[in-house]
């Protein structure tokens, strides 16, 4: 008896809220059939080499022509002080570490999420006129399993990078600019105590020089060398006493 041929599983696309949201905006399908072979396009792996940076996304679309098609997708960003603002203005500046985590909380989703269908447009190298064709659904589709499996894929897209927009909650922003100056460390308002001045020692009355002298001729170092270096240590330390150092 000839072995079964396993069968794959049918790819799924927009399985969480972010995702189908996102979806919601770009494909507004009006035509069944375009649709039907957009999915078909996804679910056979012919979108290839989908790439997301702030304000677009990109990708690579097997149609039925020998060489792939380009499909671009460019959306208005956000402004990142401005989610934050409104983040804490909600009391929901702990969203951001709930993408960390994998979640995708709905207030941060609300803000980000694009709403109108002109806020994304598309354009692909195919001859298809139309604004969202075969191509741009298909990279749509991929889009969203991105977005599935990364939440923060998103808000990469929409211009408001993930440890960035931590970064900044947390004060610790290598560009200052871009910190709100409420969350800068102010100096102190009054002089700090001096310094204990720990007591003198010498650092040879606590030395084991068995315990160096053993683990010097572990490395392969001569009786005559070890007993050398070891008086040189001790002049060195007994120097730096004598500067203060």
């Amino acid at each position: 008896m000839s072995a079964r041929k396993k069968k794959q599983p049918i790819r799924g696309y927009a399985l969480t809220p972010w995702s189908k949201a996102l979806l919601a905006v770009i494909d507004q399908p009006s035509d069944v059939r375009r649709v039907n072979k957009a999915r078909s396009y996804f679910r056979d792996r012919q979108v290839m080499d989908l790439r997301v940076r702030p304000g677009v996304v990109t990708a690579m679309v097997q149609g039925s022509q020998l060489d792939p098609f380009e499909v671009e997708l460019t959306t208005r960003t956000v402004d990142s002080d401005t989610v934050l603002e409104l983040l804490a203005r909600a009391d929901a500046t702990p969203d951001l570490m709930a993408v960390a985590r994998g979640e995708q909380p709905k207030i941060l989703g609300e803000l980000i999420i694009p709403t109108e269908s002109a806020d994304i447009r598309s354009a692909c190298s195919c001859p298809d006129e139309t604004v969202r064709c075969i191509h741009v659904l298909a990279t749509s589709y991929e889009l969203t399993t991105v977005i599935d499996d990364n939440p923060a894929a998103l808000l990469t897209m929409m211009g408001a990078d993930l440890g960035r927009l931590l970064a900044t909650l947390r004060g610790t922003d290598e560009n200052p600019s871009t910190t709100p100056s409420r969350r800068r460390l102010q100096p102190p308002t009054a002089a700090l105590p001096p310094l204990p001045q720990p007591p003198p020692i010498d650092p040879f009355t606590e030395l084991d020089a068995t315990k160096l002298a053993a683990a010097l001729r572990a490395s392969g170092t001569n009786q005559l060398d070890i007993a050398e270096s070891i008086d040189e240590l001790a002049e060195l330390y007994l120097a730096l006493r004598r500067s203060g150092g």
